[in-house]
């Protein structure tokens, strides 16, 4: 396989990352993982404007043009022959001696990419998940799209070994999001999401099913969820780049309306098929 080190495309083998690199020692550092469908980067433009942001948010800077980063990444794809997966892309601060202030301008940021395996989750999406309810104990700057990630690790754990998919948080009484999705609720017709702030990554798939739900007159409401109207929802789901639009049956010990994907799901994963074939 072959990975994208700053602008050079080269053997994975032969790639190496500075042991002091402030992504390695501090978590400084932000990512995107982009999905790839039939050879194409799938939403290019909007992983590079939440890049480009939490860039801006870090105080940092793009080692390269935006231009140069996405040409790299398409020449990635074809080295690699990738027609479905996923790439992974990470900008840390760099490498310097230890410390926790910034390092001085002469210190170059570190671009790493590579592609990875990364199928559709066609069962599931049919199926539907389970998913566990856990307190989000994050930082309170979830919207920029970090490496400091162990509060959503935890929960992850916490789901796989309750055996449910995924972890939906909460906080104050209040749904937040899931430790690697954006989750919603249906009551009504009505789907209701967590809003845009700080205490949420507003994903990229989050982002084209309100575009498909503003296109398609499906209510929409950017509130967040009381943990007691989980018991009178109709339906759940939950969105990322990976899981696309995924019905969620079952919340902790809630089940979710008649314990099956509704037909409000059901519209926006045919919606989101509808996209990814435009691509």
């Amino acid at each position: 396989m072959f990975v994208l080190i700053n602008d050079k495309i080269e053997k994975r083998e032969n790639a190496k990352v500075d042991i002091e690199d402030r992504g390695y020692q501090f978590g400084d550092g932000v990512y995107e993982v982009i999905k790839v469908y039939n050879g194409k980067l799938f939403t290019l433009k909007e992983h590079m404007d939440r890049l480009e942001r939490s860039v801006f948010e870090m105080k940092m800077r793009l080692p390269f043009s935006r231009e140069e980063i996405e040409g790299k990444l398409k020449e990635l794809l074809r080295i690699n022959h990738v027609e479905e997966g996923a790439v992974y892309l990470q900008i840390t601060r760099g490498g310097s001696p230890r410390q926790h202030h910034f390092p001085d301008s002469t210190v170059l940021p570190m671009l790493t990419a590579y592609p990875f395996e990364c199928h559709r989750p066609k069962k599931l999406q049919q199926e539907g998940v389970e998913v566990t309810l856990t307190e989000d104990i994050r930082w309170k700057r979830c919207d920029i799209k970090s490496l400091n990630l162990l509060g959503n690790v935890l929960a992850k754990q916490e789901a796989k070994e309750a055996g449910k998919f995924e972890a939906v948080m909460h906080r104050d009484g209040g749904i937040s999001e899931g430790s690697s999705t954006n989750f919603y609720g249906v009551l009504d017709g009505n789907i209701f999401t967590h809003p845009v702030n700080n205490l949420i990554l507003n994903g990229i798939t989050r982002i084209k099913v309100v575009e498909l739900c503003r296109n398609e007159g499906i209510p929409l409401t950017e509130k967040a969820l009381k943990m007691e109207d989980l018991e009178k929802l109709d339906e759940a789901f939950i969105t990322s780049t990976t899981s696309e639009v995924l019905p969620v049956i079952k919340v902790g010990d809630t089940v979710i309306g008649e314990g099956v994907p509704g037909a409000v799901t059901r519209k926006l994963q045919k919606l989101f098929n509808q996209l990814i074939d435009q691509n």
